[in-house]
């Protein structure tokens, strides 16, 4: 069946090639459109939406909780869609819809790690950041990626990301390879909200849940001398593009406790969210691993 495998890898890349030159709101009104319907689709991540906005959210209503889900469904088929024009656009068309504004200079190659939570414009503020820094000479921007299982697309995502000078890092490599990243000054980004499994993790409360969340900011930042800052992609006022947001460092970070200090990175992002919960990456299991003796909290 390789000859089908090969149908459908050049099929989805000719989709994205053409994506990426259509016009911009065009794009982005198809993506409502396939969000909806994955909505209204019956289907086990639709169900997992919705149990992970019921944990996080137990004051709202059941009407409430659909509203939200159907919202976030929305944006997340519009990031999918700008992802074309994310990966393949030129550096300008990426510009052109996701503005960067930074809170600390990002010239100065002081080793700085920024914390990229799972907002659905993420991949648009990383490549932003990558399309500044080379033009303006700035350090490379190295990013963590997990492997995809379709080996053709993983090779694709991998050089369509470095294309501007960034380099990618598989989750499973070593921490060598950050650190010396980090101490060369090149922009480290990670996003360390998502469920992992019990390696390098503990339990950190997330929206008052025992999480499985990853120690390696903290123990990065300690290992590199870094600095740690907050990056967040959220749409802009208008909705009609982003706006990528590097805050200043976070205030005694890293600590000589990292269990700590992953407990008060997962309370920084939880305050994010909050703020704006349909943007936020629901469609993951965030709770997927549990304490031991505790259910699943997905059934």
């Amino acid at each position: 069946m390789a000859w089908l495998h090969n149908l459908f890898n050049f099929l989805a890349l000719s989709l994205l090639r053409l994506f990426a030159f259509l016009p911009y709101s065009f794009t982005v009104h198809v993506g409502y459109g396939l969000g909806w319907l994955a909505a209204h689709i019956p289907n086990d991540r639709a169900q997992v939406v919705k149990t992970n906005l019921r944990l996080c959210f137990p004051n709202l209503s059941e009407p409430e909780i659909d509203a939200l889900a159907l919202e976030h469904w929305k944006l997340f088929g519009r990031s999918v869609i700008e992802r074309s024009r994310v990966w393949l656009g030129t550096s300008n068309q990426i510009l052109s819809f996701v503005h960067l504004e930074s809170a600390v200079p990002l010239g100065d190659r002081k080793p700085r790690i920024l914390v990229n939570p799972h907002f659905v414009g993420l991949e648009g503020g990383f490549m932003a950041l990558s399309a500044l820094g080379m033009k303006n000479d700035w350090p490379r921007g190295a990013g963590l990626y997990q492997k995809m299982k379709n080996p053709f697309f993983n090779q694709k995502m991998v050089e369509w990301r470095d294309r501007f000078g960034a380099m990618s890092i598989e989750r499973q490599s070593r921490l060598r390879d950050l650190i010396r990243e980090t101490r060369a000054g090149n922009f480290v980004v990670i996003a360390p909200d998502i469920d992992l499994g019990p390696r390098d993790s503990i339990f950190a409360p997330f929206f008052g849940i025992p999480t499985s969340t990853v120690t390696s900011v903290s123990r990065l930042a300690k290992l590199s001398g870094a600095e740690v800052c907050l990056m967040t992609t959220l749409l802009n006022p208008k909705k009609t593009g982003y706006i990528c947001t590097i805050s200043r460092p976070l205030p005694d970070f890293p600590s000589d406790d990292p269990d700590k200090d992953t407990a008060r990175l997962n309370l920084w992002i939880e305050e994010l969210v909050r703020q704006r919960p349909a943007e936020y990456y629901w469609v993951h299991k965030r709770f997927k691993h549990r304490p031991p003796g505790e259910p699943s909290l997905y059934k």
